[in-house]
């Protein structure tokens, strides 16, 4: 029985020194795997975009024909959506209001603040966001607006507006167009996302959800990630 109990002593001890011996070796192949999880990066990281909700405060913008909502609440939701969207993929992103605010009691300082916060944080691009309305009802389609003379915004809203498109679906298919926005003034990437018609009721209604919301988003910022590539080939 003695000789029993040694020999499972004996086993006992073999094995923990062979674990011992072998326990480096087993951490030196989990701390690679451990290594590339920590320092896996996003496509956007590095990337600093700030984010503006148009309108706010007093300034309501349009208005949802069937809710009555007004544009600047829509404004709002969309941009933190985003903002998800964007931090998912690595960016730092600026939003310029998160609350229903003016920054000035009229238009052209309330625009020159928000330039301003892009200015300040020194950032890479600039999304302004907001619904679009018309008489006719039946317009409908998300659509990027750029300032003509900027080739790099020329380029970004051209990606945006074709992922919107690859990825909504929209009933009409629009194209990113040159306009004339104070917004879109800085000599960064900087574009116009006129997210779809509130005057439409059945687009309307989508873009008072928060899952379509969510896909648009997604598209915009896979938008944003085909550009930067588009950048870095050119580069």
């Amino acid at each position: 029985m003695r000789k029993i109990i040694l020999s499972v002593s004996t086993a006992i001890l073999i094995i923990g020194c062979v674990y011992f011996l072998s326990y480096p070796q087993i951490q030196a192949a989990q701390k690679p795997a451990k290594m590339a999880e920590e320092t896996e990066k996003g496509p956007l990281e590095g990337v600093c975009i700030v984010v503006d909700a148009g309108h706010g405060g007093y300034d309501g913008g349009a208005r949802a024909g069937q809710s009555k909502t007004w544009e600047k609440e829509i404004n709002l939701q969309m941009a933190m959506q985003f903002r998800n969207a964007l931090e998912a993929a690595g960016a730092r992103v600026i939003l310029t209001r998160e609350e229903d605010k003016a920054f000035a009691d009229k238009k052209r300082p309330d625009l020159d603040a928000r330039l301003n916060m892009a200015r300040e944080a020194d950032a890479d691009m600039l999304l302004s966001v907001h619904m679009n309305q018309y008489h006719n009802a039946r317009e409908s389609g998300p659509q990027v607006f750029y300032r003509k003379a900027q080739q790099d915004s020329r380029l970004l809203a051209g990606c945006i507006q074709q992922a919107m498109i690859d990825d909504l679906q929209p009933q009409k298919a629009r194209a990113a167009l040159a306009g004339d926005y104070y917004m879109l003034s800085l000599d960064i990437p900087s574009v116009l996302v006129e997210c779809g018609f509130i005057s439409n009721p059945e687009e309307e209604k989508m873009l008072l959800d928060a899952g379509y919301q969510k896909r648009l988003a997604e598209a915009v910022c896979r938008g944003v990630c085909e550009f930067m590539v588009l950048c870095g080939v050119e580069q």
